[in-house]
């Protein structure tokens, strides 16, 4: 084995190894909820046209990127829901893979939550006390219920454990997986059919603990852009010859209608609007000098000969609804009918959210249960620069694939002329929508905050800011009327300080996806599943307490 590999091998099953030779051992059965990333799909179609793909990942391995690359309208077809029931298309079924190994690994070589299960297997843990709780992500929350009975499988399978072992469980959400478990947890207390029927106190004699790992708890910037234009960091930052490349086989509206399909996804919107995010003159996470306010979370340019001058600005509220009105009618539905984005403070509206599940994903929204016995742990990785706010630019207009509403439609509105208040349009094929995208000729390398191809940079772990990571944690849950019980909340924040040999950064990597092998959070996790949680520190190293006193919780 060549030095440089066996040097990265000898790493594995170490933390757990060390913690195994002090006495650590498994005390609490474990159930891990997965991300986006990290949870594989695999397809179950049988029609001749799907048939191809019978039982291969369409998400997660090597068999995603050649079916995207060889076959990429029977990927996208097959990956797609039905944008009205948010359910399978006809002829169509894709489901989550099950098991250990549906989010150990994405591809081959590339680890995820293998780490992880590698150091708990050091203390004891295998198939009877270890669950990786995989979902098909692409579903609202309320549809994974309806559809694969998700929340009532899970809610037995750790009903049987303490059944079985008299012992609570620990539930570890990583990223959108966070969200699911807060679901989960407002789910199983509220009463009715399509519920958990589990009552006011199943949480606190069943759940131990919950460990939010990078939790994406107020939503990610990039989920507003995604929706809005199939973009996001990642895609703007392609060299040119790769961003013309990329426009002609995977354009941004054919990405942004795949997106648009799945509702699951729609629940990382951000959440809390301008009292969190900021408003147009401030944002508590402004850095110091601050040029352009992240609080203007989509910032424009017009040309006017060889002058460009600012021609608008929307804050978090605006910017919600300015995005929803630019998709389709069946994508707001979706929106409206399973989710919720704002700040409820009236302790009576919350009290009637127990039973609202469109309010259950958002922390801002839902008490926690009254679950005085069981403990939050928030572990998150911070000092990656991360995406926060953008430049947009916008064109004309364009024929959406709908169908128009009326014979020979015309449009006499005013708005209805083009950008530069040209001619009125003639007949349309409407509905018609207007083309935006993100502004990649605005850079800023000196400003504050960077601008990077129309993308401000903030902080955070490279995927979500900080202020999504951290406040609800640092906050949020110390205000009674979002944790009635008192819950103890600890938050432990881990530097990133990646080493230059290791393409996944080390032991000490805090990015989004490859915290899951670091050393810090390996431990902590290993200590609270060993019943020793208590161990584990409050600890910061970024200004989010600083952060969460300019926001308004009251």
């Amino acid at each position: 084995m060549a030095p440089t590999r066996q040097w990265l091998a000898s790493r594995d099953f170490k933390v757990g190894e060390d913690l195994a030779e002090q006495g650590y051992n498994a005390e609490f059965p474990v159930i891990m909820v997965p991300g986006i990333v990290s949870t594989g799909l695999e397809s179950w179609s049988t029609s001749s046209e799907a048939r191809g793909f019978f039982r291969k990942r369409l998400w997660g391995t090597t068999t995603m990127i050649r079916a995207v690359l060889t076959d990429k309208d029977r990927w996208v077809k097959s990956l797609s829901l039905d944008t009205t029931t948010g359910l399978d298309p006809p002829g169509i079924k894709v489901r989550a893979a099950q098991g250990i190994d549906a989010a150990s690994t994405f591809i081959p070589g590339y680890w995820i939550w293998a780490k992880i299960i590698e150091n708990l297997a050091c203390l004891n843990y295998d198939s009877n006390n270890l669950f990786l709780a995989a979902y098909d992500w692409r579903l609202s929350y309320y549809n994974l219920e309806e559809r694969d009975n998700y929340f009532s499988l899970l809610k037995m399978r750790i009903e049987h454990w303490k059944q079985r072992q008299g012992k609570k469980t620990v539930l570890i959400g990583h990223s959108m997986g966070s969200e699911v478990v807060l679901y989960f947890l407002k789910w199983v207390e509220a009463e009715g059919p399509k519920y958990g029927n589990g009552g006011p106190k199943w949480v606190d004699e069943h759940i131990e603990a919950f460990i939010n790992v990078a939790g994406t708890m107020f939503g990610v910037a990039k989920a507003m852009t995604a929706f809005l234009s199939g973009e996001m960091k990642d895609t703007v930052e392609i060299n040119p010859a790769g961003s013309y490349v990329l426009e002609r086989y995977f354009s941004r509206k054919e990405r942004a209608q795949l997106f648009r399909s799945w509702a699951g996804s729609a629940s990382m919107w951000i959440k809390g609007g301008n009292d969190i995010w900021g408003d147009g003159d401030h944002a508590p996470d402004d850095p110091d000098n601050c040029t352009l306010t992240h609080g203007r979370f989509f910032s424009f340019q017009e040309e006017h000969g060889d002058h460009v001058h600012l021609s608008g600005n929307l804050t978090a509220n605006e910017a919600s609804d300015w995005v929803l009105e630019r998709t389709p009618v069946e994508f707001q539905r979706m929106v409206f009918t399973n989710y919720s984005y704002g700040l409820e403070r009236d302790e009576k509206q919350l009290k009637k959210n127990d039973n609202d599940h469109t309010k259950w994903m958002n922390p801002l929204e839902v008490k926690l249960p009254v679950a005085p016995d069981m403990k939050i742990y928030c572990l998150y990785g911070y000092g990656k620069e991360t995406e926060r706010s953008y430049w947009y630019t916008q064109g004309p207009f364009e024929p959406d694939e709908d169908a128009p509403d009326a014979a020979d439609p015309v449009c006499e509105a005013d708005d209805c002329k083009y950008n530069n208040g040209s001619s009125l349009r003639g007949p349309l094929d409407l509905p018609l929508f207007e083309k935006h995208w993100i502004d990649t000729s605005v850079n800023l390398d000196t400003g504050a905050p960077k601008i990077k191809n129309g993308v401000k940079m903030g902080e955070g772990d490279g995927t979500v800011s900080l202020i999504s990571l951290g406040s609800m944690c640092v906050e949020g849950w110390k205000h009674p009327r979002w944790n009635p019980a008192k819950i103890p909340v600890t938050v432990h924040e881990m530097l990133h300080q990646p080493e230059t040999l290791d393409l996944r950064g080390g032991p000490k990597t805090a990015d989004h996806i490859d915290v899951l092998g670091s050393t810090a959070l390996n431990e902590a996790i290993l200590k609270v599943a060993s019943g020793r949680g208590h161990e584990v520190p409050n600890n910061f190293v970024s200004p989010i307490q600083k952060y969460v006193k300019r926001m308004k919780w009251d």
